[in-house]
């Protein structure tokens, strides 16, 4: 490969990897073309971008990002990237995606995870990652919780408000 498509390469790659705020570095080798098409189209529908990339031009671009050095030990044999905005999405996708296969390293197997500035190396990381909450999230369950106590009032309230309806009915259809 010439040093200009080299360049363009490693352009690109910077260009996917400031789009997303979060990747997973994983190995792919070994699927066959059917098991492949499927992970793909699985990325796709959980807005996950699969991008496959030479260990050494994904290496320049993630040292021109700033990354934390430590991620580069993972960029040995074959190296898929997985793009995200969402930082759990691809842990859970590797996770569903390899459930069934009982074989001793089943494919694909994470190497190494930047998410939420933070780098995660190696796949006994993949089950802490699968149930790290997204920002999103965290935010859903904040408004949740801030919300709870004003519901209690207000269901204190209507429940107290028709038990006090009721007496008061009750009372007036009584004959004096």
């Amino acid at each position: 490969m010439k040093k200009e498509d080299k360049n363009l390469v490693i352009a690109a790659l910077e260009e996917q990897l400031a789009q997303f705020p979060h990747f997973y570095i994983t190995n792919i080798e070994g699927l066959n073309a059917e098991k492949t098409s499927d992970l793909r189209r699985q990325c796709f529908k959980k807005d996950i971008k699969l991008v496959v990339a030479k260990n050494t031009l994904l290496q320049k671009a993630l040292e021109n990002k700033g990354v934390d050095a430590t991620i580069f030990e993972a960029l040995k044999g074959n190296t898929a990237l997985m793009l995200t905005a969402t930082g759990n999405a691809p842990a859970k996708l590797i996770k569903e995606f390899t459930k069934g296969d009982k074989s001793e390293c089943p494919k694909p197997y994470l190497k190494a995870a930047y998410v939420e500035e933070t780098v995660y190396v190696g796949a006994q990381n993949l089950e802490f990652l699968a149930t790290i909450k997204s920002k999103n999230e965290l935010i859903a369950d904040l408004v949740a919780l801030l919300q709870s106590p004003a519901k209690n009032v207000v269901s204190a309230l209507q429940s107290g408000a028709g038990t006090l309806h009721g007496v008061l009915q009750t009372l007036g259809e009584r004959a004096e």
